[in-house]
């Protein structure tokens, strides 16, 4: 019997997707998601993500390391924001960042009664599909999107894992949501660069002046490590 793959485009949408039992996959391309694997990959040795800034600054008087945006923009506590390119190994390897931001974060938080909580970037795309397929469990790819709208980096990303995990062969869907991600992903996957062009967040980010993490955030399989959550915080899958 094959296991069943969905895609929830919002956290609004989340209570009407939740299986406790499901794999879910937290996206959210620009940039907390793709930030969180860069820093696993760059040596952090535990992140700790929150939902408020009032958490944040909290545990940052507590002596952590905090990474903490909202709108794209560093709040003034902060040791950073939620650049990939913040997240350096000299800076934070061996250590434990407390993290939160606009989108990401709040979502992490809110499947953490899942079977799973992986964290989900083209980074470690194809890492995600092969440890998928070994699972027996559905499926669900929950996008961060944008305060709680539909964003066009996420579903993109969505539908390229969603199409990849059913080509495995041990799942099926009859989620609309599924179809129409994996339609937008096929529409835009020879131009991607070109596509997200027309996606909100870029333009956000562009208007700030760090929008230099675009073509990063959408290079595919630089790494097989996979952050979940454990507890109240992310680790590699393989220390759980």
């Amino acid at each position: 019997m094959k296991r069943k793959v969905e895609i929830c485009f919002t956290p609004a949408l989340y209570p009407e997707y939740r299986n406790d039992e499901a794999i879910v996959v937290i996206v959210d391309i620009l940039r907390a998601t793709s930030a969180i694997v860069t820093a696993f990959m760059n040596g952090v040795k535990r992140i700790i993500p929150v939902a408020t800034l009032d958490e944040a600054l909290a545990r940052k008087q507590e002596g952590f390391l905090v990474a903490a945006e909202r709108d794209g923009i560093v709040r003034d506590f902060a040791d950073f924001g939620n650049s990939p390119y913040n997240f350096r190994r000299e800076i934070i390897e061996g250590r434990d960042i407390v993290y939160s931001t606009t989108n990401g974060t709040n979502c992490i938080m809110m499947a953490r009664h899942s079977y799973r909580v992986l964290i989900g970037a083209y980074l470690n795309i194809d890492a995600l599909v092969n440890y998928i397929a070994k699972e027996n469990c559905d499926l669900i790819i929950l996008c961060a999107g944008w305060k709680n709208k539909f964003n066009l980096e996420d579903s993109l990303f969505a539908g390229a894992l969603a199409e990849s995990v059913l080509k495995t062969g041990h799942y099926g869907t009859v989620c609309d949501s599924v179809h129409a991600s994996v339609d937008l992903w096929n529409l835009a996957r020879n131009n991607m660069m070109e596509y997200i062009e027309k996606a909100a967040q870029r333009h956000r980010l562009k208007k700030n002046k760090l929008d230099d993490v675009i073509g990063y955030c959408h290079t595919p399989n630089l790494t097989n490590l996979i952050p979940a959550l454990k507890e109240n915080y992310l680790t590699l899958i393989d220390n759980l």
